[in-house]
């Protein structure tokens, strides 16, 4: 079996981007009549706050998962997912949510994710716990 790579982490606040040029949280909006990942990432999470692993959202919103229809087997969609963390993904530091639209995200103790306003109190009072582990999006520009 290949080594599998994963993008989950626990107990972990990724706060926004320093170059992040959202004051408040955005909805990111579909572009050119589709949804962009930053748009299935909001809508996948924010339906649904504490459900998914970063795994599952990074996955379900790549090219690869999108691929996969409603219908697919478990057991197609278990070997999709298994090719595509054979090689090492972008975390959710990554995503166009922290580093544009103006989202952090926490990870619980099971590495479940949810999103939070860069201007809500819940977000403040997660960028300052000191039990969580503090990381930051990566940056759209270089220093």
């Amino acid at each position: 079996m290949p080594k599998l790579y994963t993008t989950n982490c626990v107990n972990t606040f990724i706060s926004v981007a320093e170059d992040c040029p959202a004051r408040t949280g955005e909805e990111p909006r579909p572009r050119g009549g589709g949804p962009t990942v930053a748009t299935l990432q909001y809508q996948m999470i924010a339906a649904a706050p504490y459900k998914y692993t970063s795994d599952d959202v990074v996955f379900a919103t790549s090219a690869a998962g999108r691929a996969l229809d409603a219908k697919a087997a478990k057991q197609e969609r278990s070997r999709a997912r298994e090719m595509f963390f054979s090689r090492g993904q972008a975390c959710m530091r990554a995503s166009p949510l922290g580093k544009r639209f103006g989202w952090g995200v926490h990870a619980d103790a099971e590495g479940r994710i949810a999103i939070y306003a860069v201007d809500s109190k819940r977000y403040q009072a997660l960028a300052g716990d000191p039990k969580l582990t503090q990381v930051r999006a990566m940056r759209s520009k270089r220093a």
